[in-house]
């Protein structure tokens, strides 16, 4: 069995630090690789020829290498190593403790089938968002990528100036909202926030929409499969929290069982 883990260090915190992170795997015989600027994640995944591929990251880089492990039928191993790590609670991984994660990759490790989303040939884990919060996030990284002091502020500021609204149509219903959320799953949604997900495995899409810029009532749909038609031929979307630029119409999807997910025999 081959296991090989790719590891951001942008990622990570100070504990443990990213070469605390690979030393440690390296004593279980797992082969790393530091991703570098410029790096092709999926390219260096697909490369290794490994059965067990790993990423070690935040959730926005995890969808890549589990999107190598569907096409090739390896296993999934998640290193929570990024911020918020969402899809590592939601999968029981304890987010506060990278390190322990590792046990992912031994012998004893246990083995669960997870459902993936998909829109058109991108994968995600987590959510597909479009509207006010999409615009957050590629305003964010806009600033962030100027190396401007206080992206994230910057960036809300914005977005709350921006008065748009979504004119589209889910399966052929009409409706307007300033956010459109697609999870991979059901989520438990509050004010402004998505909480955990009860379990990964319920073979459905759970469809949002909120029509104030502080939504105070969510409208939600679930079903396997949306289609989201709107005017614009290109529409701003963050996928697992990363920004990118989605042509309508959009074609989502639930992959039920489809990710080969090891997990430590001790996680919940």
């Amino acid at each position: 069995m081959r296991c090989f883990l790719l590891i951001n260090p942008r990622s990570g915190g100070d504990d443990p630090s990213p070469d605390e992170l690979a030393e440690a795997a390296q004593e279980r015989g797992v082969e790393t690789h530091f991703l570098a600027e410029g790096d092709d994640c999926p390219a260096l995944a697909r490369a290794s020829g490994a059965s067990v591929l790993g990423m070690a990251g935040g959730d926005g880089s995890l969808a890549a290498v589990a999107g190598v492990a569907l096409e090739t039928d390896a296993a999934f191993v998640c290193i929570p190593f990024g911020t918020r790590n969402h899809f590592a609670r939601d999968v029981g991984l304890d987010r506060d403790d990278p390190l322990a994660a590792l046990a992912a990759f031994d012998d004893d490790a246990v083995e669960r089938r997870i459902d993936v989303g998909k829109v058109g040939d991108r994968i995600f884990l987590n959510n597909v968002s479009i509207g006010v919060y999409a615009g957050l996030v590629h305003e964010r990284e806009q600033h962030r990528r100027r190396r401007e002091a206080l992206a994230r502020p910057r960036a809300l500021f914005k977005t709350v100036l921006h008065r748009h609204r979504l004119r589209a149509r889910v399966n052929g219903e009409d409706l307007v909202a300033r956010v459109i959320f697609v999870g991979n799953n059901r989520y438990d949604v509050h004010l402004f926030t998505l909480g955990e997900r009860e379990r990964l495995d319920g073979a459905e899409l759970h469809l949002g929409t909120a029509a104030g810029w502080l939504p105070r009532a969510w409208e939600q749909r679930i079903a396997p499969r949306f289609t989201i038609e709107l005017d614009s031929e290109r529409v701003q979307a963050a996928i697992d929290g990363e920004p990118l630029t989605l042509e309508p119409p959009l074609e989502l999807v639930s992959l039920a069982g489809a990710l080969r997910v090891r997990l430590p025999r001790r996680a919940k």
